[in-house]
């Protein structure tokens, strides 16, 4: 139901219809102490860090062709590393050749919560440049909480389908109460099922694992491609391990010094830059369901459209299911990821339209990752774990909302009161945050490639620019185009600037833009 926080970089259509171990492992070195830590490790505790550096990977066949899978562990506590293990899932495409192996290059897809190893499988391991993969064994690992790394669950499929129907744009006091009441009944179901694993999923804890991860695979440094979220989990390892960071790529950076509410209003304001760009484009085609007149017509039929189906919801084929306010803008959101989905939308929309909502809850489906039979991922329960120990709450009352809501309208005429609405799950979290926001320099590590699309609707131009600027060896690439990140998704310019950046260690020029 946050569409703001969930922050994912989308395979490319193609792909849609996620090494070797010989070497010796790095030692477990003291970590440094960083300002933003929560929990600095005592000498006790690193020494007891010791055997899970010692580890190495028991390759065997994932039943995907090309891939293989292994299983690492982990402290549950990095304070208390006795008190229990995380079990992390891992894989790998070896590297192909010619060429000498640089060595590992771990990827993440965002999220929070989305799964690495399936996009390693579905598109990483296939589908990043031939020159990278012939170079790299290229390696995902599920972070802790996600699909097969001790996976946060919370609701089953069925109270999956009545919470992401549950009305965000609440028109009275009856309204907000069941809202509220639902973000409650979600934050129940997750302290219930996953209270053993719940207070230990924060974005500090996987960069730790991506250390113990590294040194497993007999790598002295971590090269690594993050994606959206992705960008703050490589960061967040950058700041931790300056001394063990390689070659990294933050595609579609977030700013870690933004706080909750910042970071839901940027967002906000980025979806509302995304649509204006489909509503640009949409104007132009013979089969714009918006009109043909204006930007600023497409807009108000668009708002008018989703109030319509807030008052009355359009049949779907699924009785249970019709296509409400709620899953109708998840569904136009899905499509501001990338600007591929456009024409998509554009049928969508005209359907619904018509009275034949499928298509959108198609796209909303494809969002939650909902499978045809009912079932979901564990997406959602992920990323709204982990959102909520990584930063407080925006908002900590239904009042507090009711009062922004002015303020996110503003930035987005056509989502702003639902994104706005959607920002308060955190308040109800069974537990507290241990993250704040904070800059983020890492002082010590090597050059740090930062991409920023000018156009991302999830992760906002200005987000890319500020971390950039907070890296102390950061250098800023620009994507000049729509949609959500740019490795991989057709500029030939983005594309061998990084693939330079992997395979030789050189960053480009300050200030290089691409179209």
């Amino acid at each position: 139901m946050d569409p703001r926080r969930l922050l994912r970089t989308p395979a490319p259509a193609a792909a849609l219809a996620l090494l070797l171990t010989a070497g010796c492992a790095a030692a477990p070195t003291a970590e440094p102490v960083s300002h933003a830590e929560p929990t600095a490790l005592s000498a006790s505790a690193t020494a007891a860090l010791r055997p899970y550096y010692a580890q190495r990977p028991a390759w065997r066949d994932c039943g995907v062709p090309g891939f293989q899978c292994a299983t690492l562990k982990a402290p549950l506590d990095y304070a208390r590393p006795g008190d229990g293990q995380v079990k992390l899932a891992v894989a790998r495409a070896k590297a192909t050749g010619p060429g000498e192996r640089i060595g590992s290059l771990l990827v993440n897809p965002g999220g929070p919560g989305g799964s690495a190893v399936d996009y390693l499988q579905a598109y990483a391991g296939v589908g990043y440049p031939a020159p990278v993969r012939a170079r790299y064994d290229i390696v995902a690992v599920d972070p802790r909480g996600v699909a097969r790394s001790a996976p946060v669950r919370c609701l089953d499929g069925p109270a999956m389908d009545a919470y992401t129907q549950v009305d965000q744009t609440p028109d009275d006091q009856r309204e907000t109460d069941g809202l509220a009441a639902a973000y409650r009944k979600f934050a129940a179901a997750c302290a219930e099922r996953s209270a053993r694993v719940l207070p230990h999923v924060s974005t500090v804890e996987a960069a730790r694992d991506m250390d113990i991860v590294r040194a497993a695979l007999g790598d002295a440094k971590l090269n690594y491609v993050g994606a959206s979220y992705g960008t703050f989990l490589g960061a967040t390892y950058a700041e931790l391990f300056p001394d063990r960071t390689g070659r990294l790529v933050l595609d579609g950076a977030m700013d870690p010094s933004r706080t909750a509410r910042e970071v839901n209003l940027d967002q906000t304001a980025g979806f509302d830059t995304a649509f204006r760009s489909f509503a640009a484009d949409c104007v132009k085609q013979a089969d714009c369901p918006l009109g043909n007149a204006s930007v600023r017509d497409a807009t108000a039929r668009m708002r008018t459209f989703l109030t319509a189906l807030d008052r009355e919801p359009v049949p779907t084929g699924e009785a249970r299911r019709p296509l409400g306010e709620a899953l109708a803008t998840i569904g136009v959101i899905t499509a501001m990821y990338d600007e591929a989905a456009w024409p998509q939308l554009r049928g969508a929309l005209t359907r619904a339209m018509d009275g034949e909502g499928a298509g959108l809850l198609a796209l909303a489906d494809s969002y939650y990752e909902r499978e045809a039979g009912g079932d979901y991922s564990n997406l959602m329960a992920a990323n709204a774990a982990v959102n909520c120990l990584d930063l407080p709450p925006a908002f900590t009352t239904p009042a507090a909302v009711a009062a922004a809501v002015p303020s996110f309208e503003k930035a987005s005429p056509v989502f702003g009161r639902g994104l706005a609405w959607a920002s308060l799950g955190c308040a109800y979290w069974p537990v507290k945050a241990t993250g704040t926001p904070h800059r983020i320099t890492a002082d010590g590590a090597a050059p740090i490639l930062v991409v920023g699309t000018t156009r991302d609707p999830a992760t906002p131009y200005a987000w890319a620019r500020s971390l950039a600027a907070q890296l102390s060896s950061g250098t800023l690439l620009t994507y000049d185009g729509d949609g959500h990140t740019a490795y991989g998704r057709g500029s030939d310019c983005v594309d061998t600037a990084i693939n330079t950046y992997l395979l030789q260690g050189t960053p480009p020029p300050p200030g290089k833009r691409c179209r």
